[in-house]
This record gives C-alpha cells, structure tokens and sequence, in this order.
C-alpha cells in the first residue's frame, strides 16, 4: 500500500461527493485520475484490505427491520450453523465471539413480520435459542481510521 492509497481510503471514509461525477472530483482532491482510483480500489479489495466498499442505507427509514441477534453454538457444530446462516439472505454479518453466545449476527428484513419469521426459522433450522437484541437507541459515532 502506497500514499496514493492511503489518500484514497482516507478519503472514501468520508463519502462520495454527491456531484454528477464523484471520480472525477476525487481524482481531483488526489491528483490522479478516476480510472487509477478504480483500479486501486479494485485492488485494495481483491488483496483483503478492504472487506467492503458501498453504500449505507438506514433500513427502518427505508421500512425494514434489523436486529443484532446471538447463538451458543456447540464448537463442534459451529462450522455447519455458520453456512446454515450464511446461506439465508436476511444474515448481512456473522462474526464469531469468545463468549458463551459465541456466534454473533446481523439479520436485515423486509418487514417486522419478515424479521420475527427469519428467527424462528433459524430456531428452527439449528434447533439452538436465538437471543435477539433489537436496537433500542441509534448513536452515530462518525468512525474514522485514518490510515
């Protein structure tokens, strides 16, 4: 990872400007070109140092529901209930914990009523209790890892 990616990382942690041609703007502010920053971007996900790059949307303002949601998996079953979950479209992350809820998971749904189906098919697919903690407040912390 060279400056020029540095910058790049640094900069895509603010956002896109909301102009007709956010590359262009970027490539400005860097002083390089849109389709560099593309390629390196392209890179910088491909070699694992970043895991993701997208929009975030605010579900509930958009009429869905989420829910940070837990499971106490057996270790020897843990392997096949992480690919149950990671086959379902409504798991958005799936992290493993050491606690005794060791496996950790975000379920992004339709509706309400989509969300409380997809729990308790889950309980029903692993057999296992799923702890649900639904969010109660929202907090926006601006992260940012300057690079």
């Amino acid at each position: 990872m060279d400056e020029l990616d540095r910058q790049l990382i640094n900069r895509l942690q603010r956002g896109l400007p909301l102009v007709r041609h956010p590359w262009q703007a970027v490539a400005a502010e860097l002083h390089s070109t849109p389709d560099e920053l593309l390629d390196r971007l392209h890179l910088l996900l491909e070699d694992g140092v970043l895991t993701r790059f997208g929009p975030m949307f605010d579900i509930e303002r958009l009429g869905g529901a989420f829910t940070l949601a837990a499971l106490a998996v057996p270790e020897a079953r843990f392997e096949q209930v992480a690919a149950q979950l990671n086959d379902l479209p409504q798991v958005a992350h799936n992290y493993r914990r050491e606690h005794p809820w060791n496996m950790w998971f975000v379920l992004a749904c339709a509706t309400c009523d989509d969300l409380d189906q997809t729990l308790s098919h889950i309980h029903a697919i692993t057999g296992l209790e799923v702890l649900n903690l639904p969010k109660e407040h929202t907090y926006h912390v601006g992260l940012y890892f300057p690079v």
